[in-house]
């Protein structure tokens, strides 16, 4: 298991809402901290290749810009292809993530996803219809599941009676 120190945690729990929202995140973060931003990165970094952290990124409020409709498409297609198929869509400026997914037959024939983001159900329908057209043959089936709602995002999180990581 891999441990950490007083200062690894001191970071976490600083960064559980997120990086300061000014031109030198990590720099805010370690003046709070009485720490060196060059400091703080690098234990970013290490704790990202020991896998506590699995990535950072912005979490935009698609609400907020305007972008309502969110689909997430789940696609059919053949498992040996889905990761060069994934990375395609992934790719896609529409797209904010693209994944791979167990199949449950007979009932769920979908094994990669990819959240699709528009301004009306209408634009995220034609913004599948281009990802279906790129895929061509390579796609068996395909559907889009609506977000009813927006739910709330978090970042790693400390427990309260633990010393390692627990997702919230």
């Amino acid at each position: 298991m891999t441990m950490l120190d007083e200062t690894d945690r001191r970071i976490i729990r600083a960064t559980e809402g997120g990086l300061p929202l000014v031109a030198r995140p990590y720099h805010a973060l370690a003046a709070d901290l009485g720490l060196n931003a060059d400091e703080v990165m690098e234990r970013l970094r290490s704790m990202a290749a020991r896998g506590i952290i699995r990535r950072m990124g912005i979490v935009p409020n698609h609400y907020a810009l305007g972008v309502t409709a969110n689909g997430m498409s789940v696609w059919d297609v053949a498992d040996e292809r889905a990761g060069d198929l994934g990375r395609k869509i992934g790719a896609l400026d529409f797209v904010s993530h693209c994944y791979r997914r167990p199949r449950h037959l007979p009932d769920w024939p979908y094994n990669l996803f990819a959240m699709v983001h528009g301004r009306s159900r209408d634009e995220v329908r034609a913004r599948v219809g281009e990802i279906a057209a790129m895929l061509g043959k390579d796609c068996r089936a395909h559907d889009i599941l609506f977000s009813k709602r927006i739910l709330k995002k978090t970042g790693l999180r400390l427990g309260p009676e633990r010393k390692e990581p627990c997702s919230a």
